[in-house]
């Protein structure tokens, strides 16, 4: 065509009367033609600049407008015959689609043709393509592949990729269009015919399929368009369309060069949006930018050792800086994900700390909290964290009360504000941001999509400096990171670790402030809580002491525990401690005592629901157990799962019976599984039955006359829960309550429930169950001229793994004061064998405090074993006086 005939077309009004005859179908898809032509031209434009049509977005004085207003606006340019463009040479991208589709149709400008070789000509300059969709992607795909030439595709992933604007608009999703909005669009003229009618439907699918390009909704943080499409999206939706962008990758990671191009792009992307967030609050402006983030994770590639170099650091740092609005959407969207997608970015993100770890030297001098790459991915990975949480088995409902009665402060408090040193967290513990944000807890997550341990990345955890890392965890700066702001990410033994200083400097701080409390108002110094006790009275000297410092001043308990045995001479730096529990535990759990119960089949002990004790012992119980926590002592404490659950603040379920009552819970589930007529066959009712401590049967209604109300097919789920809800709770609330009370009367400013989910508070009571005496041996030290070729040694060793597992135990408490392994297992004790002597009919001895073995060099092994036997088996007490 020449300069003069486009002159004259360019512009002219369409010919509609002049399409070949065919009916109505042919008078319609010529109007519906003629109406998306005229869409597209208050959208986008002819592409000319100098255009002269007033109706056409390119021309000067044109003022732009939104999909819906184009929409209407080009079915009453198609009544009045208005002017209508041709796209310019120049436009390309939807243009270049239309201009695809038109040249196989009928329109009204039919004389001019195009040719195959002109379309191709068109089709093959990209260079206006700023956005993609998959059907683009495909189409460009396929003219390179008839070429073999891939540089044209790779150009425009280089573009799109690399560009936040281009991104962000790419992959949109289409949603149909209501009856309403088509509505809105015909507008009121109920006269129209049948084909006006078509055409009005037609401009909108028109309008939907092409709003990514409008000028309206695609330039970001401008207009309004963008931004009430989110609001029509629920809080886990976005706009991109999620399949079609997995079918993209799917077809174009295959091809090495065209992977290339995802590289780079995402290496020049990353900066400018990372600035983008930090400094231009881009997000709240415009919350489609969410959309780049979810398109650049769908990359499966990733984790590959391309990116973990620079671009996957760079956008790491760029998605640690997304507001938390934008991080809660982005864990709703992923929860809908399946076990193996989140496996997928769990795995991208953790790959790349352990890359930047390995491959840097962390030390107390270059520590790894300032390497910007690892706590960028960190930050990363707990949005997925919390998205796991989502999307695995929530239970939000069944929540503990709070209690009614405050724990009271410290009488201290007051000279602690006149120091400056005001008590952190008086409320309790901190609360992750992005967790109060989403409405969640960890524990409320009964199952995750993928397990939590998946979280952990131990290569991190072993050149953590925890000293370091847990005073930027009180100090709460933004310029120091802390890696317990996200415990996900730490094992058992590291969290137990930044437990373990925050106690300390607890104890530490309790004691200052004890002495210059005396130093005031006089008082006699007290900087221990100290427990003098008999033996023989162990449970009444020490709760009877216990409960009067829980009235008087609660804050004692915060001391360092310091237990002396009365007339014995042991001094205690621990090993007292630990052997003090042990007795208290094993008093205060016989069945005699009648506090708890004790089930024979799961070797677990129970609250008793008809106990005679005051709330006031079950109090000073917790009150122990916290202490063990705080004193870093284990006990042989043996509760269900549930009892822990409970003191992070969580309801027992219909589940939780199948640890603290598997037969109970056997029963319930056959009765939930019956296929038969539950009424007829069973006839139960909503009134159970339980025996009190003297076997009398104790009646109890889950409903109110519960033994009128039948358990029938259709109230059986209610029967079940209720029953659940009787057992786990109804039935031990008040002991509970005040067992809970004494715990956290210990552990209220700890930041215990932040670090700990249920099970691993358990690890922390209980120690491990597992007992690797392998383990031990390898980090056992010697002292006093004993190494590890000794012969002694060896022979010791040969025989201690000769023992039997009861020997064993009886061997544990005897050199560390307890019969359990600390958190992480025996490899995690530090057991020392010193020489004591020579050869000598002595027994063996040991400092339980610091877990010293003081072994004389016997002559023989057969003489080794039998003192060892000795020394472990009549062991007890400390040097009796």
């Amino acid at each position: 065509m020449n300069p003069d005939e486009k002159e004259d077309c360019e512009c002219a009004p369409p010919q509609a009367e002049t399409s070949p005859a065919g009916g109505p179908y042919r008078k319609r898809a010529a109007a519906k033609h003629l109406i998306e032509r005229y869409y597209h031209q208050l959208t986008e434009g002819c592409g000319n600049e100098s255009c002269s049509n007033s109706w056409c977005a390119s021309s000067v004085g044109f003022s732009r407008m939104d999909n819906n207003a184009a929409a209407v606006k080009a079915l009453e340019l198609y009544k009045v015959n208005a002017k209508l463009c041709d796209p310019h040479p120049s436009k390309k991208g939807t243009a270049s689609a239309y201009l695809e589709s038109s040249a196989h149709s009928n329109s009204a400008c039919s004389n001019r043709k195009m040719n195959h070789k002109d379309v191709h000509s068109i089709r093959d300059n990209f260079k206006d393509v700023n956005y993609l969709t998959e059907e683009k992607v495909y189409e460009i795909l396929d003219i390179c592949g008839e070429k073999e030439d891939y540089s044209p595709l790779i150009r425009v992933i280089g573009r799109v990729f690399s560009s936040a604007e281009g991104l962000v608009q790419s992959f949109r999703r289409s949603k149909p269009h209501t009856k309403e909005e088509l509505k809105s669009l015909q507008g009121k003229d109920e006269d129209k015919d049948e084909d006006e009618k078509e055409a009005a439907a037609c401009s909108a699918t028109a309008m939907e399929e092409d709003s990514p390009a409008s000028s309206s909704s695609s330039r970001l943080g401008e207009g309004s368009s963008g931004e009430n499409d989110v609001q029509k999206l629920a809080p886990d939706e976005v706009s991109v369309d999620i399949e079609a962008v997995r079918r993209v990758y799917e077809r174009l990671l295959s091809n090495e060069k065209i992977e290339a191009a995802f590289l780079n792009a995402l290496v020049y992307l990353s900066p400018n949006v990372e600035c983008d967030l930090t400094y231009h609050n881009v997000y709240s402006r415009d919350p489609n930018y969410l959309n780049l983030f979810v398109i650049v994770m769908e990359n499966g590639n990733l984790h590959s050792p391309e990116y973990l170099e620079i671009a996957l650091p760079q956008f790491c740092k760029a998605m640690s800086k997304l507001p938390l609005a934008a991080q809660a959407k982005l864990a709703r969207l992923w929860s809908h994900y399946s076990a193996e997608q989140i496996r997928r970015m769990v795995e991208t993100f953790q790959q790349l700390i352990t890359y930047k770890v390995i491959s840097n030297e962390f030390n107390s001098r270059n520590l790894v909290n300032d390497d910007d790459a690892v706590v960028a991915s960190t930050k990363c990975l707990k949005i997925v964290y919390y998205a796991n949480v989502l999307g695995g088995d929530l239970d939000v409902e069944h929540n503990e009360e709070e209690d009614e009665e405050p724990i009271p402060e410290s009488s201290e408090l007051t000279l602690q504000e006149l120091l400056g040193e005001e008590r952190r967290n008086k409320k309790g513990p901190r609360v992750d941001p992005l967790e109060t944000e989403l409405g969640i807890r960890t524990n409320d997550c009964r199952r995750p999509l993928i397990p939590f341990e998946e979280f952990v990345n131990e290569p991190l955890n072993e050149v953590l400096e925890m000293d370091k890392d847990y005073t930027f965890f009180k100090v709460e700066t933004e310029n120091k990171f802390s890696f317990m702001t996200c415990p996900f990410i730490l094992n058992a033994v590291t969290k137990n670790l930044g437990l373990y200083y925050d106690n300390r400097i607890r104890m530490y701080s309790e004691r200052r402030i004890t002495v210059l409390y005396s130093l005031v108002q006089g008082q006699q110094l007290n900087p221990y809580l100290r427990l003098k006790v008999r033996r023989d009275h162990i449970i009444d000297d020490a709760l009877v002491r216990l409960e009067m410092i829980a009235m008087e001043n609660p804050a004692d308990l915060k001391k360092q525990l310091y237990v002396e045995f009365e007339g014995e001479q042991g001094v205690d730096e621990g090993g007292v401690s630990k052997e003090f529990f042990q007795l208290v535990v094993e008093e205060i759990f016989n069945p005699d005592i009648g506090m708890f119960t004790y089930d024979e089949r799961t070797k677990l002990f129970w609250f008793n629901a008809s106990s005679f004790e005051n709330e006031g012992q079950y109090t000073l119980i917790g009150i122990v157990l916290g202490l063990a926590i705080y004193n870093n002592c284990i006990l042989d404490v043996h509760f269900p799962m549930v009892v822990y659950r409970k003191l992070m603040g969580k309801k027992g379920t219909f589940r939780d019976l199948a640890d603290a009552n598997p037969v109970l819970h056997q029963s319930l589930k056959e009765l939930l599984e019956y296929e038969g007529s539950v009424e007829e066959d069973m006839m139960i009712t909503f009134q159970i039955s339980q025996t009190d401590l003297f076997g009398n049967p104790l009646m109890y209604d889950l409903r109110e006359n519960g033994d009128k109300i039948p358990v029938t097919n259709e109230n059986r789920k209610e029967f079940v829960a209720q029953y659940a809800e009787y057992m786990l709770n109804k039935s031990v609330e008040k002991q509970f309550k005040a067992f809970r009370r004494g715990f956290h009367m210990v552990t209220n400013e700890s930041p215990l429930k932040y670090l700990f989910r249920p099970e691993e508070i358990e690890l922390l009571i209980c120690g491990s169950r597992n007992l690797d005496f392998l383990a031990l041996e390898e980090t056992t030290e010697y002292d006093g001229g004993y190494n590890r070729d000794s012969r002694i040694i060896k022979e010791f060793w040969e025989t201690l793994h000769s023992f039997g597992e009861e020997q064993k135990r009886l061997f544990l408490q005897f050199t560390t004061g307890t019969d359990r392994a600390p958190v992480g297992g025996l490899g995690k004790l530090k057991m020392i064998i010193a020489k004591n002597g020579p050869d000598t009919d002595r027994l063996p001895t040991s400092h339980t405090c610091f877990n010293v073995l003081l072994l004389p060099e016997y002559s023989s092994k057969e003489k080794l074993r039998e003192r060892l036997l000795k020394a472990i088996t009549y062991a007890k007490g400390f040097g009796m006086l």
